[in-house]
């Protein structure tokens, strides 16, 4: 039963290449390739600590000098670059 399907479905796959004019290198293919992600790349600092001139991202967890500020009763404006 498994291998009949399995037969059934590697005859269709052909069929699909032999319509389309594809190939085993087109199969392997993968979508995206030569798209290359800037990985590792750093991003500008949207928030400052004046007392120290700390800086933070906005992405990730906040760092400590900045949840100790947001507990104290700051805004997150306030750190705004």
């Amino acid at each position: 039963m498994q291998r009949t399907a399995r037969a059934d479905a590697i005859s269709k796959v052909k069929a699909l290449m032999a319509e389309y004019g594809l190939t085993a290198a087109d199969l392997a293919h993968r979508a995206g390739d030569g798209v290359k992600k800037a990985a590792g790349t750093k991003v500008a600092a949207k928030y400052r600590d004046p007392a120290s001139g700390q800086t933070w991202s906005g992405r990730g967890l906040k760092p400590k000098w900045l949840q100790t500020q947001l507990a104290a009763g700051r805004a997150l404006i306030d750190f705004a670059i």
